[in-house]
């Protein structure tokens, strides 16, 4: 069972659509019973990284995903999901992410070339940066959906793959059984469904 933790950021019915359109079988839910049951967990969302961040910090989930992870559970985030791995953002001050990844967010202002629009809205090829069990059943250049203004950096020792927008902006991480998406892949497609099929199948990392 893949358990979708639901802690109060963002809409889960396209994520929960296509992880059932795959044949996996899916909850969402907040209930730390079912999480710790779960084979896997996603841990999805949109917004603010701060506001999510005491979100999740107020539900008591954050220890939970924590808990989870160094037990070996497999986790997958997704966009803003994917950003709370890390340990800290500086998205609007300076906040703590969970620090199962190392890196941290950063605004994409500044850092990518004058004239690109921010936030980054719409498909961009993945480029590959090592072999990764998330990448099985895509090619390069495969393009993904992208919503955001802040990227991870500093994050070498977990990178998968990237997308170009001026620069080379962060796309897929892996680190042991914790990995992340910084694109939505319940919004890209086919090539979304395969990415969320490699993680919700059993395999080598």
């Amino acid at each position: 069972m893949i358990a979708v933790i639901d802690y109060g950021v963002g809409n889960l019915f396209s994520l929960c659509s296509s992880l059932r359109s795959i044949g996996a079988d899916t909850v969402v839910t907040a209930d730390p019973a079912a999480i710790r049951a779960a084979d896997k967990i996603i841990l999805p969302g949109v917004g603010a990284f701060g506001d999510a961040a005491d979100k999740l910090r107020e539900s008591g989930l954050d220890e939970l995903v924590k808990v989870e992870a160094a037990a070996g559970k497999e986790i997958l985030g997704i966009c803003l999901g994917m950003q709370l791995l890390f340990e800290k953002s500086y998205e609007y001050g300076e906040h703590a992410g969970l620090g199962l990844l190392k890196g941290s967010v950063v605004d994409m202002n500044g850092r990518i070339p004058y004239g690109l629009m921010i936030p980054h809205i719409g498909w961009n090829g993945l480029l590959f940066k090592r072999e990764h069990r998330l990448l099985r059943y895509i090619r390069e250049g495969d393009c993904v959906y992208f919503v955001h203004s802040f990227f991870a950096d500093g994050c070498e020792d977990s990178l998968v793959a990237t997308a170009e927008y001026g620069r080379e902006l962060t796309a897929i991480v892996a680190k042991d059984n914790v990995m992340g998406c910084q694109f939505h892949p319940e919004k890209s497609g086919e090539v979304g469904l395969k990415i969320l099929r490699a993680f919700c199948e059993e395999g080598s990392r």
